[in-house]
This record gives structure tokens, sequence and C-alpha cells, in this order.
């Protein structure tokens, strides 16, 4: 089968490689849509952290974003998932430490990313391999758009619920790419007031366009009492902003990573009772993505600029946008192209 190979920093080419096997308690996807992350550009670049520490390395197949059907089952499969419409979760753990008996999984010490860490296959590719306990079934109303936008949208709803906002508090947003955008979708069908910053007057243009009509710059972001900050860029000085800005008692999250140490005065945070919370990964949040997807509360659909095939994966890697793409943030691949 085709599949994307990352061979070394800026290089990446479409090999054929051995279809996967299905091991015991795992099935074969044929694979629908793909969505590319900065994780994603990170690893094409050499910039991904985990590079430097050995977690990950060359060669190295991305993508982890996605969905498909599944067409094969390895032994203890039940048979009812043959034939299924599905995405997975990222993280894979032991499934038996302390920290995974307790519902955190996604923060195993023992934890294999599929695309991102420990030789795990990502589904840049025809087919993938996953197992069954990874797998969340899609309805007929969450199209494959959507579908490979359930792990996003995972993260971006665990940031959205993180902010702690009753039906009317006032959302700060910092940051309007993919997660930004995505946690702004959520936390306004809870009925907050949302808002968000974008770099500069181009991507709050791009945020407005999609449907944010609260969309500014920090030039012009108005005096607003903020009962919660989230940080979804990648800005190593908006999580001391985020701080700045909210107001006393509130809540800040942050779920955006820089490339280098961001800093913040943990003096301001205990000096104005301010909740701070982390967000890693989407594992807590798939469920209720696929369900906003399914009844229609959250249309995800037009932050995709463009669909493109397996073979131009690596020109959106290296950050050219196709020549038709649209408005928004997030590019997909299909692998059937």
């Amino acid at each position: 089968m085709r599949a994307l190979v990352l061979t070394g920093p800026g290089k990446a080419e479409i090999r054929e490689v051995e279809p996967p096997a299905a091991a015991p308690g795992e099935v074969i996807v044929d694979v629908e849509r793909v969505g590319v992350c900065g994780t994603d550009v990170e690893l094409f670049t050499g910039e991904m952290s985990y590079l430097r520490t050995g977690r990950s390395r060359y060669p190295l197949r991305p993508g982890h974003e996605w969905c498909g059907r599944v067409t094969a089952l390895g032994d203890g499969v039940p048979a009812e998932w043959l034939g299924r419409r599905v995405t997975g979760d990222t993280m894979l753990s032991c499934r038996h430490c302390d920290r995974c008996r307790s519902g955190r999984h996604h923060v195993c010490g023992d934890m294999a990313e599929i695309g991102i860490s420990r030789g795990r296959a990502g589904a840049l590719a025809e087919q993938i391999a996953v197992p069954v306990t990874a797998l969340h079934s899609l309805p007929d109303t969450v199209d494959s758009t959507l579908g490979a936008l359930v792990e996003p949208g995972g993260n971006a709803l665990r940031a959205a619920r993180g902010a702690g906002l009753a039906p009317g508090g006032r959302l700060l947003v910092l940051g309007t790419g993919t997660i930004g955008l995505l946690t702004a979708l959520f936390a306004r069908a809870a009925g907050a007031e949302v808002h968000l910053m974008g770099r500069d007057e181009s991507t709050a243009r791009v945020a407005r366009r999609l449907g944010s009509d609260h969309a500014w710059t920090r030039a012009s972001l108005p005096p607003l009492p903020w009962d919660a900050v989230v940080d979804a860029s990648n800005a190593p000085e908006l999580p001391a902003l985020a701080l700045d800005l909210v107001e006393p008692a509130g809540r800040v999250v942050y779920i955006g990573l820089a490339g280098t140490p961001s800093t913040l005065d943990t003096r301001d945070l205990a000096l104005k009772d301010v909740t701070a919370v982390g967000v890693l990964g989407g594992s807590a949040g798939l469920d209720g993505a696929i369900a906003a997807y399914a009844d229609g509360s959250v249309d995800a659909r037009p932050l995709v600029a463009a669909t493109v095939g397996l073979a131009g994966t690596a020109d959106v890697l290296a950050g050219h946008r196709p020549a038709d793409a649209g408005p928004g943030p997030k590019i997909h691949i299909d692998p059937r192209r």
C-alpha cells in the first residue's frame, strides 16, 4: 500500500510499504480522511521535541487525526466492529498502571502515540492498524470531514470545558488556528460569549469569515472583563498575557505549546486567585466531540480549507497551501486519491 514516510528533517516521500496485519486485539482500518496538524509539521521539520529525546525517530509515518472503515479484525475483536466507520484515540496506554486504571490513560508513563511516538505508524496511508480499545464509532451524520476533526475537536472541547463557564460567561481565546477556532465553536455551543484574538488583522479577518463575530488583534482587543482565557497559540509571550487579562478568580486554560519556554509570574496567579488548567490530548473529549458533530450543535467543516491526495502531503507539511484552498486553517488528506 502507499504511505507517507518522513525520512529526515524536511524529507518526506510516498512509499510502497507492506499493508498492516491485525495483531490480536487490533483492527485494520481503510483510511478515508486525515488532518494535518502542527505536530505533523514539527515532525516533518525536525522541530518536534520527541525527536531530540528519542521518543520519536526517523523514519516515521505520521497522521493522528483520521477516520475510516474497519475492514479486518484481529483475534479477540468482536465481529460487530467489521464494517463500522470509526475514528480513534491517539493515546495508546499500557491500560494497567494506576493512571490508566483511574481514567487518566492519556498521561500514562508507557504511552505510544499513533503517528507520533514509539514507532506507532500513523494514518497518512491507505490503511492503519489500531487497537480496538482505542476505537470510537462514527454515526452516519458524521461525514469524513467531521470524522477527521474529532481528534482536534476532543482537544478543543476539553479546553472549552476547562474554562468552566456558565451560559453567558465571557471567554477570550488567544489564537485563531484550528484548536482556537474549535474551542470557540464548542464554547459558543455551550452558551458562552466568545471572543478571539488573532496574531494580526489577517488572522482575525479569517476568524470573522468563519463565523466568529468578535475577533480582534492585541491592538483592537476591547477592555472587557474576561471570565476565562484559553491560550491556544504557539506564541511564548501569550501564556503570561492570558494570566494578565483574566478576571480575578477566573480560569486560564493552556492548550497551546510554544517552541521555546514560556514564563509567567506565579505571584500573579496566586494574588489573582486564578485557576490554571493544562490540556494534553483529546482522549476525554472524543465522545463529546462526536456527539456535538452528530447533533449539529457544532459544525466544524468550514475550518477545512482543502482536501488533497496523499501525493500532496509533503507540500502541505512544508507550508504550501493548495491553490484552491478556502480560508480555514486545516488541510485534509484523502489517501484514496
